[in-house]
C-alpha cells in the first residue's frame, strides 16, 4: 500500500517575488558559506537549503557570481558600519572611558550578527579577502583620525613615526577581541570590552 505521504505533492513556497526574497536567499547563502565555507555556496544549494526550486533562486540572482557578490557586499557594509560606530569621527580627546565605549560598540555589532564577522573576518577565502582587506584599511584610517590629535594632547614625541604603529597595535587588539567573542561563551561585550578597551589606552597612553 502507498503512503499518503508518498503520493503527496510537494507543497510550493510561498511566492514572495524577487525583491522580498532576496534577503532569504542571501541569509541561506550566509548560512551555508559560514557552516561549509564560500565553495558550497551555489544556487541549487541555497535552493535545497529554503525548500525552492532553482528557478526561484535565479529569479533573485543570475548566477553563482551575482549570488556571492550581493553576499560579500551586504556583510562588508554591515561590518563597515559597525567599525563606523565604534570609532566615530569625532576629535575630542580620547580618555579610558571613550576606548572602552569605543571597543564595546565594536563587540556588540559582532554578538548582533556574528556569522557575518566569521564570513569577512579574516577569513583565508581568496572570494572575501578583498572584502576584509578594505574594513580592515577602514578601520585603519578611521583610528589614525582619531588617535593623531590625542597623542598630540597628551603630549606625544615623534608622533609621525609611532602613529602607524600604535594605529596597527589598536586595530590588531580590535580583531584580536573579535576572534575572542566569536571562539567563546565566557565573555560578553561589555566585559570583553572593558578589559580590551582598558589594554589600549593604557598602552597608548604610556607611549
Amino acid at each position: 500500500m502507498v503512503s499518503e505521504s508518498a503520493v503527496r505533492p510537494r507543497q510550493r513556497a510561498p511566492h514572495l517575488g524577487p525583491d522580498r526574497r532576496r534577503p532569504q536567499v542571501l541569509d541561506a547563502a550566509l548560512r551555508i558559506a559560514v557552516d561549509h565555507g564560500i565553495a558550497a555556496v551555489t544556487v541549487a544549494a541555497v535552493a535545497e537549503y529554503l525548500d525552492v526550486t532553482r528557478p526561484v533562486v535565479y529569479a533573485c540572482y543570475a548566477d553563482r557570481v551575482e549570488l556571492l557578490n550581493a553576499l560579500i557586499q551586504r556583510e562588508e557594509t554591515y561590518l563597515l558600519e559597525g567599525i563606523g560606530d565604534a570609532l566615530p569621527t569625532r576629535l575630542a580627546l580620547a580618555d579610558e572611558a571613550d576606548f572602552i565605549d569605543g571597543f564595546r560598540a565594536l563587540l556588540d555589532t559582532v554578538a548582533r550578527r556574528p556569522d557575518a564577522w566569521k564570513l569577512l573576518h579574516g577569513n583565508p577565502d581568496p572570494a572575501v579577502a578583498g572584502s576584509f582587506g578594505r574594513t580592515r584599511e577602514f578601520a585603519l584610517r578611521r583610528c589614525a583620525l582619531r588617535l593623531r590629535p590625542t597623542l598630540r594632547a597628551w603630549g606625544v614625541a615623534d608622533i609621525d613615526r609611532k602613529l602607524p604603529a600604535l594605529v596597527e597595535f589598536w586595530v590588531s587588539t580590535g580583531e584580536s577581541a573579535v576572534r575572542t567573542l566569536l571562539a567563546s561563551d565566557e565573555w560578553t561585550p561589555m566585559d570583553l570590552g572593558a578589559l580590551t578597551g582598558g589594554a589600549v589606552y593604557r598602552a597608548l597612553r604610556s607611549a
